[in-house]
């Protein structure tokens, strides 16, 4: 390694916000944490200012909005989500969708999609499905909990993750899972609940155009091998 490469300043950590609320926000955390990055809990609107990046995360979306409302939270948050990267994941994706059925408060709608709330079932119908999903290189192990259904997806809205084969329950094979427009990505599957993280690195690096201490690190120690 030359002098003017050990030279370079410390690249920044990216400031990626979990909204905290309920659900399963830690593995968000400890899943962006791997990756390098400066992680927060986001539960009142305080905590939404510097952030690069948020994490909307799995849980009971009913009362996500509930407590969004009592937090003071929903209006900053709709803000915030207009303007800047949102991964949303299972009950993230309720929130976001511009039509979700029987909730207590209008969803943000900025995610062209209709969805379905439980349509998979309950928790005890909870299940595992490989799935195509091409932007992290192929085949992805997805982890379905009470999960949403994409039953419409509007122009502008890019298909980024299917089912690979029909199921037991006899959805059919390629049916929707993962979405992507613009900065907002809607997995309606886990992947902080697995040890790959794949579709969190796309997410900072390819839709939020962040990069990540943790690559850039390893690139430099790649370099110095040399």
């Amino acid at each position: 390694m030359s002098v003017r490469e050990s030279a370079k300043p410390a690249l920044a950590a990216p400031r990626v916000g979990v909204l905290a609320l309920q659900g399963d926000f830690a593995c968000h955390r400890a899943s962006f944490a791997a990756l390098g990055c400066d992680v927060g809990r986001v539960t009142l609107p305080a905590d939404l200012e510097g952030l690069d990046a948020l994490a909307m995360p799995g849980g009971e979306s009913t009362t996500m909005l509930r407590l969004l409302v009592a937090n003071r939270l929903y209006d900053p948050l709709a803000e915030f989500v207009r303007t800047k990267p949102v991964l949303a994941t299972c009950a993230g994706v309720i929130l976001l969708a511009r039509e979700a059925d029987l909730l207590p408060a209008p969803s943000f709608g900025v995610l062209d999609i209709g969805v379905d709330r439980n349509a998979y079932g309950r928790q005890i119908d909870s299940f595992h499905a490989d799935l195509d999903a091409p932007v992290v290189g192929g085949t992805f192990h997805g982890v379905f909990i009470r999960a949403p259904r994409i039953r419409r997806v509007g122009a502008g809205v890019d298909i980024v993750a299917r089912r690979t084969r029909t199921p037991a329950d006899g959805a059919a094979a390629g049916e929707i899972v993962g979405v992507r427009a613009g900065r907002i990505v809607g997995l309606c599957f886990h992947p902080e609940l697995t040890s790959d993280l794949r579709f969190h690195r796309w997410f900072l690096t390819e839709v939020a155009g962040l990069r990540l201490p943790a690559v850039e690190s390893a690139v430099a120690v790649r370099r110095g091998a040399r």
